[in-house]
């Protein structure tokens, strides 16, 4: 028996070099659906939508070509659409998807004629002018604006901020294993007009998903699901505003493009020479009991994104900012990093086993070396953030986040950085639409919550996916691993991986295996 389990010990130190580690190594790229576009339904709902307005109805052109569907000379009406509206809507024709907006285009276009043009709102059902609108190879996202009190049927009472409303098409679908996904109820006053739609609260906003065209829409409102609190918004509070939004959704604007194809996943290219200093722990290892009821984090072996490391320099650790110790195994507090995606939070996260964890990861900049100075480089409050790739941004006014959305042939992604100088961000322009290109300084490290000294400093950074559910947070650990490792040009090594040497093998034996295991040979034999 002793000399048997000797031997099966040897055949695992034997076989974990050839197999287990290469798989444990492996970092894929996220599996994409790409949806097609129904035009011809497309055409048909716009000539009913400007039919309100026989006068300007005789200007659009709706006559068939014989030329393929996704050519935009088969759809010369929506050409003219796009031609109308980019004066308002920058961009719009760029969209793959219909673009569906809040916006009365017939009755904008009759009112111009006769010269007695109103407010803009006044065509946006009571919305503001957009704080965005962002068009791009993978659809389209929009944030429309709405003041307490503006109407019959809406909440009265004063925020912090005005109501924001967004909306999402996109033909681009992240294929998640998502346990949440897929749930709502049905919204019987706007059953006709949109029969699959399905509302919903999940991870901090009320949420409205319907098909259209075969394309994917959600409109979603930022919200507390409990009871209403001084200035900030119930999510029943929201549900009328969510519903006036989705009553004026008209077609404003997109244009056919050729075909998508789905999109497999791959093994993500990394760094062959070995890091000798940075090591992780893997994705789903956390703080032990550091999540809710103790269940554990979540594996995710999926690489988002190709991005730039988030912040400026290395070296930077990856660590709960709640849980353990500042010291770790670097000596210094920076390696070996270690997951915190689902540590124990009060936020929402679908993609955490009890549904609510941290949302994103916890960095902090290296600390400065001994005898350091404040004329000196390095200061661990002065660490720069930077755009991960070349993007638009999504921000309010004094708002201590900012986001970067990513709108690309092959990719619609959203990167949240948090917990910077709202001051500072205004100051620099860093507002709803700015563009910003890859390693562009967008912020510093700081510790604003909402209000400074609100939290320890440091960045916590997310990833959000465009699903059938609207934006999904995703764990972006491997992520970070994947672009920290490009930027010091080195690969790390995963703790836990490394095959057990014999002396190491040996060492774990019983002791009467150790002591006995020949004569036990020859008393089997």
């Amino acid at each position: 028996m002793a000399v048997r389990l000797l031997r099966r010990w040897l055949a695992v130190l034997c076989l974990l070099p050839a197999g287990l580690t290469a798989a444990a190594d492996e970092f894929r790229t996220p599996s994409i659906t790409a949806v097609r576009v129904e035009w011809r339904a497309v055409l048909d709902q716009l000539r009913t939508e400007i039919a309100t307005q026989p006068g300007i109805a005789s200007r659009f052109t709706f006559g068939q070509r014989r030329v393929p569907a996704w050519d935009p000379r088969s759809t010369p009406a929506l050409v003219q659409l796009n031609a109308i509206n980019a004066s308002l809507f920058a961009g719009i024709g760029r969209s793959p998807v219909p673009v569906l907006l809040p916006f009365d285009t017939a009755s904008y276009l009759d009112d111009q004629a006769d010269g007695t043009l109103l407010p803009l709102s006044r065509y946006q059902a009571d919305f503001h002018p957009a704080d965005l609108f962002h068009t791009g190879p993978a659809g389209y996202d929009a944030v429309f604006s709405l003041l307490s009190g503006a109407g019959a049927g809406l909440p009265s009472r004063i925020f912090a901020r005005p109501v924001e409303v967004q909306i999402t098409g996109s033909i681009l679908v992240y294929d998640l294993a998502d346990p949440l996904g897929g749930k709502g109820e049905p919204v019987k006053a706007l059953a006709a007009q949109f029969p699959d739609l399905r509302r919903f609260i999940r991870e901090g906003y009320v949420r409205y998903a319907f098909t259209r065209f075969g394309v994917p829409y959600v409109v979603s409102i930022q919200c507390l699901d409990s009871a209403p609190r001084p200035r900030r918004l119930a999510c029943r509070e929201a549900y009328p505003i969510a519903e006036r939004f989705l009553k004026a959704l008209r077609i404003a604007g997109g244009q056919p493009a050729r075909p998508r194809h789905d999109i497999s996943p791959e093994i993500v290219e990394r760094p062959t020479a070995v890091s000798p200093d940075f090591s992780y722990y893997p994705g789903g290892d956390i703080v032990a009991r550091s999540s809710v009821r103790r269940r554990g984090g979540r594996p995710d072996f999926a690489a988002y994104s190709q991005i730039r490391f988030p912040l400026e320099k290395a070296p930077t650790a990856i660590r709960s900012q709640s849980l353990g110790s500042k010291k770790s195994e670097g000596g210094r507090g920076i390696y070996p990093w270690r997951d915190n995606f689902c540590e124990a939070r009060s936020f929402q996260v679908g993609q955490c086993a009890t549904g609510f964890g941290h949302q994103g990861q916890d960095i902090r900049p290296a600390p400065c070396p001994p005898n350091s100075n404040s004329e000196s480089s390095c200061h661990p409050r002065k660490q720069a953030v930077v755009a991960v790739r070349d993007g638009i941004l999504i921000r309010s006014l004094k708002q201590q986040a900012a986001t970067l959305q990513i709108n690309t042939r092959n990719e619609h992604i959203r990167f949240r950085y948090m917990h910077m100088n709202p001051s500072a961000m205004d100051a620099d322009g860093i507002l709803n639409g700015r563009r910003v290109a890859e390693g562009e300084k967008i912020g510093v490290v700081s510790n604003y919550l909402d209000f400074p000294n609100g939290t320890s400093y440091h960045l916590h950074f997310d990833v959000q996916v465009f699903t059938r559910d609207g934006w999904i947070w995703v764990n972006p650990y491997t992520t970070l691993i994947a672009s920290y490792e490009r930027l010091i040009r080195g690969r790390g090594r995963e703790i836990g991986t490394e095959p057990p040497s014999v002396a190491a093998v040996v060492q774990a034996l019983p002791v009467d295996v150790l002591r006995h295991g020949a004569r036990g040979g020859r008393r089997e034999n």
